[in-house]
């Protein structure tokens, strides 16, 4: 699936952030745990999600989609293990929770996914949770199908994290969850902590207490409690595209609703303010105890800056549409001590700078970072633009049409889907018109 981007000129409008991708995740899987009538609204009723769901459905959930609204029904027996893999689709946090969260449950199963996933490493978390007792396996080099088979958690594991990495410490704190066995996570450097703010929401008994520049998390066994209705904060992650969509674009106003403000997601706002970004936020408020406001953005003369350390693991999917931000700036943009990039749906270091290359933008490739220099309007090559099938350089990569004096054309977008369902229907509401070609 290929799209062409037209070059734009302006973006105005007012739009609704769609559900948050990881939290949409975390609560299918809390929710089926809790085993009772619930409904959850805002759920984001993309492809990763939905595999998710549908995973748990496998195993014996009650679990029913309607749209942005998901209903949970309490099932007489919950939880067992399937004879049949369990497709994850593209999902690298479904693959990787639900390997903590079944573990701890003892259910045997298989976990495998699209092409794409079954490249992607798993030894990260494979390794810790089999410290905890669990029987678990994969490929010689790492690599899914995960085998799972029944094992024993063991009690008051301590786990200091090697790599900063929310999806290690969720999947190990699911186990733990999952299991009644009590946990200690230790991170050096703060990641996102949806998992941390549900289980609280729902009366887990977990602290979390600061630990040098990182977190420590112990979490002690508990039931959590029903709850009615969970609603689910914006994705900061895809409001990123939009808030930088109209920063590039010229004489741009955008208002974007109901986006999750958590501290260890919305580092982006920061940068992108010390770049010199016109940014407001209106309507703070908390909703299941996640934070959430409107932003407001308008299009702003940007600077270059240097970008690393320990902000990294907050902003780290964002960094892609940083870089059509630094390509727009003035002067020269660093980003470092982003290595982990390196082993995401593609490897995003090599996406941005092969991107960057057809649209004649300066860069310096590192093996952990890119250099970019800021250019006034780019001047792309004719040659598409390829996403390596990567949700996020893909929608990168048509934003850019914001500042190109040509049409931008990028192949391979059909993962868009699994993040952000009505990317292309929400852009050309603002302006960004897209079409299908090929």
């Amino acid at each position: 699936m290929n799209f062409l981007a037209k070059n734009s000129a302006t973006l105005d409008g007012e739009i609704r952030c769609p559900g948050d991708k990881s939290i949409s995740q975390r609560i299918v899987m809390i929710s089926s745990l809790i085993n009772s009538d619930m409904k959850i609204s805002g759920f984001l009723n993309g492809n990763d999600p939905i595999s998710t769901a549908n995973a748990l459905i496998q195993v014996g959930a009650g679990i029913k989609i309607s749209g942005t609204d998901v209903i949970i029904k309490k099932q007489d027996s919950i939880f067992k293990s399937s004879d049949q893999p369990i497709d994850l689709g593209n999902s690298g946090t479904g693959i990787r929770l639900l390997m903590g969260f079944l573990a701890g449950l003892n259910i045997k199963a298989i976990l495998t996914g699209d092409e794409s996933l079954i490249k992607r490493p798993m030894r990260r978390v494979t390794d810790p949770l089999t410290q905890m007792g669990a029987d678990i396996s994969t490929t010689d080099i790492g690599t899914p199908p995960v085998e799972l088979n029944s094992g024993n958690i063991i009690n008051d594991f301590l786990y200091k994290m090697p790599i900063s990495s929310a999806q290690v410490k969720s999947s190990i704190l699911l186990a733990a969850l999952t299991s009644k066995k009590k946990v200690t996570v230790i991170e050096n450097k703060i990641t996102r902590d949806h998992t941390e703010k549900m289980i609280d929401y729902f009366g887990g008994d977990i602290q979390v207490e600061t630990y040098k520049n990182g977190r420590k998390i112990i979490l002690n066994p508990s039931e959590l409690q029903p709850r009615q209705n969970y609603n689910v904060a914006g994705d900061f992650s895809s409001a990123s595209f939009l808030i930088v969509a109209g920063l590039i674009a010229k004489s741009s106003n955008i208002l974007i609703k109901n986006v999750g403000l958590n501290k260890s997601r919305s580092g982006l706002l920061n940068i992108l303010k010390e770049m010199g970004a016109n940014i407001k936020i209106h309507n703070q408020q908390e909703s299941c105890n996640e934070k959430i406001g409107d932003i407001e953005v308008s299009s702003s003369n940007l600077n270059g800056i240097e970008i690393g350390g320990t902000i990294i693991p907050n902003i780290i999917d964002e960094i892609p549409i940083l870089s059509i931000a630094a390509a727009a700036a003035n002067g020269k943009t660093i980003i470092k001590d982003a290595k982990e990039l390196r082993v995401k749906e593609s490897d995003r270091l090599e996406a941005i700078a092969a991107g960057l290359g057809k649209l004649n933008v300066p860069f310096e490739l590192y093996e952990d970072g890119i250099q970019i220099s800021g250019v006034n309007e780019l001047s792309p090559d004719d040659d598409e633009i390829d996403s390596y099938g990567d949700h996020r350089i893909a929608m990168s990569f048509l934003i850019s049409s914001l500042i190109s004096k040509k049409d931008i054309r990028v192949k391979n977008c059909e993962n868009i889907y699994t993040s952000f369902p009505n990317f292309f229907e929400l852009m050309g509401d603002m302006g960004l018109k897209m079409e299908r070609y090929g």
